[in-house]
């Protein structure tokens, strides 16, 4: 059996499709018959809401596991999607500040989910819009990041900022760390604009461009609100395939590395 994969989803960019596309890659990758855990670390605790479950009807999330010493088999949550959470709530907000005062604060995440390591195919931790210590706790205990990117400007500076952070967390914390790709989202193929970053994007950041691109859907905006992932409010709208394709190529990548 292949050793499971534990990803980062980071982009410091808000409003770049990240918690989509985690829920979204966890959804298809259920579907293969993976066993999937999906971790939210955004305070904001977008993927929690966006899978269905009220963050302010929650005793008990991630700050509890990272901060009070909680296990995490306490607080995963199924969902209708197939896949398992690890949620967040506001709580969260204050972790930043806590972190700072513990040792070792970058690897806190890690040891807190080795337990479930064996349990799940995937872990995919969704990373607050920022590069702060819940971000780099991400990024210090997974296996590989991936980058969702809004094929415009702002999002494109992005995307070099966390590259520079990437190459850190690698000397100090996670040597193990690869930089998996970027995934285009917000895609709108007819714009030049967006055409032109995404050309431009792999040779000056030296990274993977992930095909297909996540095509530009309103589907998109109303899954969350359904509880559900775009895979199961729309299962036949054109992101919902290109997830699913890129769903695809990750277990055949994963098999093919063992």
């Amino acid at each position: 059996m292949p050793q499971s994969r534990m990803i980062a989803v980071a982009n410091q960019k808000g409003g770049v499709a990240k918690t989509t596309t985690v829920a979204s890659l966890g959804t298809a990758l259920a579907e293969l018959g993976e066993r999937v855990l999906l971790v939210d670390l955004d305070p904001q605790a977008c993927l929690t809401f966006s899978l269905g479950i009220d963050p302010e009807d929650l005793t008990q999330s991630m700050y509890q596991v990272m901060l009070a010493g909680l296990a995490v088999a306490e607080v995963v949550l199924p969902t209708d999607d197939g896949v398992d959470l690890l949620p967040a709530t506001i709580d969260l907000a204050a972790a930043e500040a806590l972190l700072f005062t513990r040792d070792a604060r970058e690897h806190v995440l890690r040891h807190a989910i080795a337990g479930l390591v064996d349990s799940y195919d995937w872990i995919i931790l969704d990373c607050p819009p920022s590069l702060g210590l819940l971000t780099v706790n991400a990024l210090t205990a997974a296996d590989e990041v991936l980058v969702p990117l809004q094929c415009e400007t702002l999002s494109h500076r992005g995307v070099g900022q966390l590259v520079e952070t990437v190459k850190g967390v690698q000397r100090q914390t996670n040597p193990k760390l690869v930089i998996g790709g970027v995934i285009p989202t917000l895609y709108d193929g007819r714009a030049s604009h967006a055409r032109a970053v995404l050309a431009d994007i792999g040779g000056r950041y030296h990274v993977r461009v992930l095909e297909p691109p996540i095509a530009r859907s309103v589907r998109f905006a109303e899954a969350p609100a359904m509880g559900r992932s775009v895979l199961a409010t729309a299962s036949g709208a054109k992101g919902a395939a290109a997830y699913r394709q890129h769903a695809t190529r990750m277990v055949k990548e994963r098999a093919n590395a063992t």
